[in-house]
């Protein structure tokens, strides 16, 4: 198995190279790359990769901000693993929380695999964001008759080829309910597995807003209206 982690990149200069080079020391069950994908940012972080000089890191530029949705649907193209997983470039998210999501694969017991996120005083932004996480995810669940427990993760480890099947058209942060929806029409359940998370601020650069539910929300509603598409043969954990 290889494993293909797809890191999007939008004004991180500040944090991006320790990201890669976080992910770069876990030690993997597995082979693995990194594809990056600069979303046409307009601050140091192409620079910030520039000198990252790792034969298992690739960046693949974007002229201009296409959004995170985007930003994965190229990672994907160009990955060349068989499976792949999302990280986020702000440290919200820790590298090594992935051998543990990798590891349900290894074993035969899961396809999929979301990192299941808890909030505390010490690991979320605020009590709307916590509420909306949970709205969401809330939603998923009684439109789909399912169980998740963090729909929005970021951290999310699937087949590249399923991942390249769903189609992902959702440009922005929109895309988590995308994906989520999509699986679930399939009715290929998620294996959720705990992870580590620390929010950060919106003066720290977080960029998801209220509207992102609102468009998250609309999503699955749109996904569910959609026929049913019947479950394949695979392990879905």
């Amino acid at each position: 198995m290889k494993l293909s982690v797809l890191v999007p990149v939008y004004n991180e200069e500040a944090r991006v190279a320790s990201v890669v080079n976080a992910a770069l020391a876990v030690d993997y069950p597995c082979d693995v790359e990194i594809v990056v994908v600069d979303d046409g940012s307009r601050d140091g972080s192409r620079a910030a990769l520039d000198r990252i000089d790792d034969p298992r890191v690739r960046v693949v530029p974007h002229p201009r901000n296409r959004g995170k949705g985007a930003a994965i649907r190229t990672a994907a193209e160009h990955a060349t693993g068989d499976y792949l997983v999302i990280l986020d470039a702000d440290l919200e998210y820790d590298p090594q929380d992935i051998p543990g999501m990798v590891r349900p694969v290894l074993d035969g017991r899961a396809e999929v695999v979301y990192g299941n996120r808890t909030f505390g005083a010490h690991s979320s932004y605020s009590f709307w964001y916590v509420m909306g996480n949970r709205a969401v995810t809330t939603a998923a669940n009684m439109l789909f008759n399912s169980y998740l427990g963090d729909l929005e993760t970021g951290l999310k480890l699937m087949p590249v080829a399923l991942y390249r099947s769903l189609d992902i058209r959702s440009r922005g942060f929109g895309m988590e309910a995308e994906v989520t929806g999509k699986l679930l029409r399939r009715q290929i359940r998620p294996y959720e597995v705990p992870i580590r998370y620390q929010a950060r601020s919106r003066a720290d650069g977080k960029k998801i807003t209220w509207r992102d539910g609102v468009v998250a929300l609309w999503i699955l509603v749109r996904e569910r209206r959609r026929r049913p598409v019947p479950a394949p043969d695979a392990v879905h954990g």
